[in-house]
């Protein structure tokens, strides 16, 4: 199988299949921080990744920030003393798609390059 990590987000229109629940259980392997949360009917992908201050997590913010203009795709992100919560679903179809699951797996890569994480 081919490392999220590695994969490129690709346009999602309104209308494409969401990911299956066969397929989300594989691709949580690779990201297994990370949780399903439902929010009205639609899936999104979350973790809260935890700091030493604001500003280590407000770098961290804007590194996810600098990777979602880069992928054309955008997290809900919130950012608070100590802890960014991240958030991946895909508006176009209300759910989620393989393109959150590689973000997921870029904002994990992000975080681990990231100095003084705790």
């Amino acid at each position: 199988m081919t490392k999220l990590v590695d994969g490129v987000c690709n346009a999602c229109r309104k209308g494409e299949p969401r990911v299956t629940q066969e397929e989300r259980q594989v691709l949580m392997q690779q990201i297994p921080d990370w949780s399903i949360e439902d929010r009205d009917g639609v899936l999104q992908l979350e973790r809260v990744y935890k700091f030493a201050n604001f500003i280590e997590a407000l770098n961290f913010t804007n590194r996810v920030g600098a990777l979602a203009e880069t992928e054309a795709h955008h997290p809900g992100l919130l950012t608070e003393w100590g802890k960014v919560t991240v958030t991946w679903w895909t508006h176009k179809i209300n759910g989620l798609h393989k393109n959150d699951f590689i973000m997921a797996a870029k904002t994990d890569r992000i975080y681990s390059s990231q100095p003084d994480n705790t």
